[in-house]
């Protein structure tokens, strides 16, 4: 009896004729013994699955392996698992909550009981997973009824993964087994534990359950691990050099910003330095969307609960919202404003537009709010407070290719001038299984889906698809930027929307007197300035670009006798726009160049003597020790030089 065959076409478009049921390892195995020892799991027609799960229709493959970023993801999925198996061996009796991949690792909430579990305790849950990685148990999925689940884990008494179990539909629930290991789960694996063979757990927190602060604190514990020791070295080097750029203390050492426990958690405070900082980087794009034709508007930090009803964002946002202030006229609420978007809407809407009109560019540092949990702020990168650098683009159809591309344009120009040389551009699309999330007709989100991945394969952009990632309104564009670590951030956003202009009924006059929707694009290409500047801070370790950072240049008096040298020269310094003050404090020259250089300050002119007698100064340079002397004139020529190099 011959056996029914099926076609799997791989990523270089080959077609290959598989017996029906073939794995993606046996697929690996057919084309090389290395490729198979290196397959972690396989993407079958979009979706990741086990690389032992037999395929059995026609379909596209991709294998794989430690380089490709689901690989990793599979492999630190695993790695939770047998974090998970290892505490079970230890502790019998915990109780276990999630256990994702995260971007670089893994963690698993846990309920232990009356027990409190310490961060001493994290060396010997290493040496256990590791015991049990040698054994190169298989993860096997098995797919289970709903009943058979709630019997298993009724028995074993985890209340959190009965939670878990009754969100889910019977028949699309499966369980995974490592050695004597067994967990809900919705995979994918690995083939077996002994591909992990290097693991670091990193971090002991507390995480309520479901993120909600009414229930039960559960202890996270974070880890990371790798497919060879040597990684592991590697990322631990890299873990230490992180901790020096930590933008928390990095902020702290150069006065930046501070954090308040009256004025709130999550609200950021800017001192007089990291006012400056800001002030630079939004002076440089407001020069920069001047010239691309954007005006500039400004909207109020709350607006009426009926803006974002009718925007959606309250059914989106509103559990993560601040709750609505009341006023004393009965009925009326409002909101501190979660997005710009709907005020751009209303501004849009505040006389009539004709087709000649359009594009509309409307641009605001907007500050906005959103009240994450506690557990989940971190310094400048999650706060409850932000500023986007945000921007609306109202267009008509046939205008939004070329408009998107123009603030691709915008969105490198931005990378170029701070040093972002390594990204990718993630095409962020919606979800096929679940596109109830979304708002808008399906014709309009093919349209916009289509127009993004025009414009990004004729801008060349080295891209990634993601499937649903894209906001609630429409896909998205999303930048991720790796920094100098290699870290990778999403920096900057692109979206398209159909949807919002139909919602606020947007019109415009077209050629044919009749009335016609625009097109709403939204992008900012910082993001949130608290976050950008949290992930340049770490990128250049506090070492800022000439022209952004918030002091440029400290001139030193070696001792009060040249005071009034020093302020005739700084006075010089301000009348060219070079940011600074005179160091007058009554300490050896010495003391004041270390202090400067601790500060990070570029430049650093020393007077004395000779200075004042010949006009000149002594320049140093951060990093770089002494330049020799100069005149004012010709000081402020070599500082405009390196200033203007990445502008």
């Amino acid at each position: 009896m011959s056996v029914e065959k099926i076609k799997i076409t791989l990523p270089d478009g080959s077609v290959r004729e598989y017996d029906k049921g073939v794995s993606g390892h046996e697929i690996a195995l057919g084309i090389s013994e290395g490729l198979a020892r290196n397959v972690l799991s396989a993407k079958v027609n979009g979706e990741v699955w086990d690389a032992n799960r037999p395929i059995s229709s026609d379909s596209e493959v991709q294998l794989l392996t430690w380089k490709d970023l689901e690989g990793k993801s599979t492999f630190w999925h695993s790695s939770a698992h047998l974090l998970a198996e290892a505490l079970e061996a230890l502790y019998p009796g915990v109780k276990f909550g999630i256990g994702p991949a995260i971007d670089n690792g893994f963690y698993y909430d846990v309920d232990f009981g009356e027990k409190e579990f310490s961060a001493d305790e994290l060396d010997k849950v290493e040496k256990k997973m590791a015991e049990l990685a040698k054994n190169k148990n298989v993860y096997s999925r098995k797919e289970v009824s709903k009943a058979d689940a709630i019997s298993y884990f009724t028995e074993k008494g985890d209340e959190y993964k009965l939670e878990l179990i009754d969100g889910l539909e019977d028949g699309s629930i499966t369980f995974y087994q490592q050695g004597d290991f067994v967990d809900l789960c919705r995979g994918p694996h690995i083939p077996n534990t002994g591909f992990i063979k290097a693991i670091k757990l990193t971090n002991v927190a507390g995480a309520y359950w479901r993120g909600d602060e009414k229930r039960k604190m559960l202890t996270r514990i974070y880890g990371v691990s790798f497919p060879k020791q040597k990684e592991l070295k590697e990322y631990l080097v890299l873990l230490e050099e992180a901790k020096k750029r930590d933008h928390r203390k990095i902020g702290k050492e150069l006065e930046l910003f501070t954090f308040s426990e009256k004025v709130g958690q999550g609200l950021p405070l800017w001192l007089p330095k990291g006012t400056r900082l800001r002030e630079k980087l939004e002076s440089f794009l407001r020069v920069a969307q001047q010239k691309a034709g954007y005006d500039p508007v400004v909207t109020p930090h709350i607006g009426n609960k009926e803006l974002y009803i009718t925007s959606g964002h309250y059914e989106k946002y509103g559990e993560d919202s601040f709750q609505p202030i009341h006023t004393p006229h009965e009925g009326e609420e409002f909101l501190l404003k979660p997005m710009n978007c709907p005020h751009h809407c209303e501004i849009y809407k505040a006389k009539p537009r004709s087709y000649k009109d359009l594009p509309v560019r409307l641009a605001e540092f907007g500050t906005v709010y959103r009240y994450e949990q506690s557990g989940e702020l971190h310094g400048l990168t999650r706060v409850r407070g932000f500023t986007q650098d945000d921007a609306h683009i109202f267009c008509r159809p046939d205008q939004v290719e070329e408009e998107f591309a123009k603030v691709i344009d915008l969105v490198l120009y931005v990378f170029n001038a701070l040093g972002f040389e390594d990204y990718t551009a993630q095409v962020s699309l919606r979800d096929p299984e679940n596109k109830q999330k979304y708002i808008g007709e399906e014709e309009a989100w093919e349209k916009a889906e289509g127009a993004i991945q025009k414009v990004a394969q004729e801008k060349g952009l080295k891209t990634v698809v993601e499937l649903g990632e894209a906001a609630f309104y429409g896909p998205k564009l999303d930048f991720m930027v790796k920094d100098a670590l290699g870290r990778s951030w999403q920096l900057g956003t692109i979206q398209v929307d159909y949807s919002l202009p139909e919602r606020f009924q947007l019109e415009y006059v077209g050629a044919d007197n009749q009335k016609y929707r625009p097109v709403m694009l939204h992008r900012a290409p910082f993001g949130s300035m608290e976050r950008f500047i949290a992930v340049l801070i770490e990128h250049c370790a506090g070492n800022f670009p000439l022209w952004l950072s918030p002091d440029q240049v400290a001139v030193l008096p070696i001792s009060e006798k040249y005071r009034e040298y020093a302020e005739k020269v700084f006075n010089q310094l301000q009348l060219q726009q070079i940011s600074g003050a005179v160091d007058h404090r009554d300490e050896k020259i010495g003391r004041k160049i270390r202090d400067a250089e601790v500060g990070k300050i570029p430049y650093m002119l020393i007077v004395g003597e000779k200075e004042a007698a010949e006009g000149k100064v002594s320049v140093r340079r951060h990093g770089q020790g002494d330049l020799g002397a100069m005149n004012v004139e010709e000081f402020i020529d070599t500082f405009k030089q390196e200033a203007n190099k990445s502008l």
